[in-house]
């Protein structure tokens, strides 16, 4: 009994001292203890009637910065309707990409619906589209129901999912 209490807190020891390296990290640098934390900036500031935002950072390998602009086109009784264009570009060894692209999103009480459509620079052109609901049909049941879209311009086929679902509080 002693020996696999033993045992069982020598392999506690060894996982808790285990440290996370990402793969190929000791082969460059042979001599680093710990992989280091990437660093980043983020900021956001207003600017006519919306935000302007972004990232700039980098890790050891790579550089990478993101920005855009954000507004609320409108919040009332009809929901909220938010638009976004961002675009991002990174550099690395391994090669570098840019991509633009532009989202909105509409909600209210019981709905939200997204639109995302994205450009790789260089590359193909996507539209992805989300979309869900939940009404309640009764004080104890609720109608649920959601689906997705997503189509990568070009030669290929779109890929869609649909749920749905009714919940009854007993």
């Amino acid at each position: 009994m002693q020996s696999i209490t033993l045992v069982i807190a020598a392999v506690l020891a060894c996982a808790y001292a285990q440290v996370s390296i990402p793969p190929g990290y000791d082969g460059r640098y042979p001599y680093a203890k710990t992989a280091r934390h990437p660093r980043d900036l983020t900021w956001e500031r207003n600017a006519g009637g919306g935000k302007v935002f972004g990232t700039l950072g980098g890790t050891d390998d790579s550089l990478y910065g993101r920005g855009g602009y954000k507004h609320d086109i409108f919040n009332d009784h009809r929901g909220r309707l938010e638009g976004q264009a961002y675009g991002s570009r990174v550099l690395s060894p391994y090669g570098d990409s840019s991509n633009l692209g532009g989202k909105l999103n509409w909600s209210n009480d019981n709905a939200r619906l997204g639109a995302d459509l994205q450009k790789q620079i260089g590359g193909r052109t996507g539209l992805t589209v989300t979309g869900e609901g939940s009404w309640k049909l009764d004080r104890n049941t609720r109608f649920s129901t959601g689906g997705n879209l997503h189509k990568t311009f070009g030669h290929s086929k779109p890929e869609f999912g649909l749920q749905g679902r009714i919940e009854h509080d007993f």
